[in-house]
């Protein structure tokens, strides 16, 4: 009885805590949800493993008024199942599906879910099978990439396309200068390297024990390999890690997209933490359209190295890229990395800029 006595009002608070931590979550996420924000949003393969909840973030993100869902007729789902789907969470966002045949041209048929877009995200490609080498990967996505920023060139102009269609050091440069031949602004082009700070970030919290939100690690170079390169000494809970251990941290943030596949049996890859970064990167564009200037890495053209595209911290305004941060203070360890980064993405850099010689987008 006496240990009855004294477990009960125990139990009793530890219930009534988790009650409030549980109405504070809900309480957060409807607000979250409540959307009605000014800006319309498309995702270009919004019906796959990554456009699927990165479709449902967006729709939760309270600087957007709409959403297209756009996919292929032979995608997993039919996108307009996914804006079904989305239909019914608490959100003022309006979500409509767009189907685009095989074989059929984004920009004869996908003028009204690109039409008044601030943003379009495009999650889409082929992803690198065995025995594909980078350039195998190139010429397939190229091409698939090429006609949805086709098609947003004809459509919406001024809009944000931010790319999710590896490989990231090549594809942007090619439709980035794709849109330089046709007189359009080439920083509408954005490649989007959120998930390797995103995973700078939780790799340093995981050591450290901060919390990371409150972790900032930049992460420069490209999106591939050693171009990845995270800057750990520019926070501070990062760059209290012993700096024996930073060069396997380093590896370890290059690599993880690797250890997802592994850990997924090769049966898929990093999904769903690429929608959590794609969206991290669409929110910050949608701020600073929305008057609240915010900063993201991002791959863009760029003229703080020698490098015509590069990652650095991005500050997003009223029109998308504001400004292109220059890369800062960098330790000797870093700045040894930085020529090993810089040299691999030069030769992926060139490979984008080939193909735009020789193609040209069709309005």
């Amino acid at each position: 009885k006496l240990n009855l006595s004294i477990t009960q009002p125990s139990l009793q608070r530890k219930g009534n805590r988790t009650a409030k931590m549980g109405a504070a979550c809900s309480a957060g996420v409807r607000k979250a949800l409540m959307g009605g924000g000014a800006h319309k949003v498309c995702v270009c393969g919004g019906a796959g493993g990554i456009g699927q909840p990165l479709s449902l973030l967006m729709s939760m993100d309270p600087n957007v008024k709409e959403l297209s869902v756009v996919d292929l007729n032979v995608a997993m789902v039919p996108p307009d199942g996914v804006a079904a789907d989305l239909s019914h969470i608490e959100s003022k966002v309006k979500v409509k599906g767009h189907v685009l045949e095989v074989g059929k041209l984004a920009k004869d048929y996908l003028g009204e879910a690109l039409t008044g877009c601030s943003l379009v995200l495009v999650p889409a490609g082929m992803p690198r099978k065995p025995g594909m080498t980078r350039d195998d990967l190139f010429k397939v996505n190229a091409d698939i990439a090429k006609g949805t920023v086709e098609a947003c060139a004809k459509y919406c102009p001024d809009a944000v396309v931010a790319l999710i269609v590896n490989p990231v050091n090549s594809i942007v440069p090619a439709m980035a200068e794709l849109y330089k031949k046709k007189g359009l602004n080439p920083l509408k082009i954005v490649g989007v390297t959120t998930l390797d700070c995103v995973r700078a970030n939780k790799f340093v919290a995981d050591i450290t024990g901060a919390h990371p939100g409150q972790i900032d690690v930049p992460v420069i170079g490209g999106h591939a390999g050693v171009t990845i390169m995270p800057v750990f000494s520019q926070d501070p809970a990062a760059a209290s890690i012993d700096p024996s251990k930073i060069p396997d941290l380093d590896k370890k943030t290059q690599d993880a997209g690797t250890e997802v596949v592994n850990a997924k049996n090769g049966k898929g890859s990093a999904t769903l933490s690429m929608a959590y970064a794609g969206a991290r990167l669409g929110s910050a564009v949608l701020a600073g359209m929305s008057g609240k200037p915010t900063v993201e890495c991002a791959y863009v053209m760029s003229s703080i190295t020698e490098l015509p595209y590069f990652t650095s911290k991005i500050e997003f305004g009223a029109g998308g890229v504001a400004k292109v941060h220059p890369i800062g203070k960098l330790n000797g360890y870093e700045t040894k990395r930085l020529d090993e980064a810089k040299a691999q993405l030069k030769t992926e850099i060139q490979s984008g800029l080939n193909y735009a010689q020789t193609n040209d987008l069709s309005l």
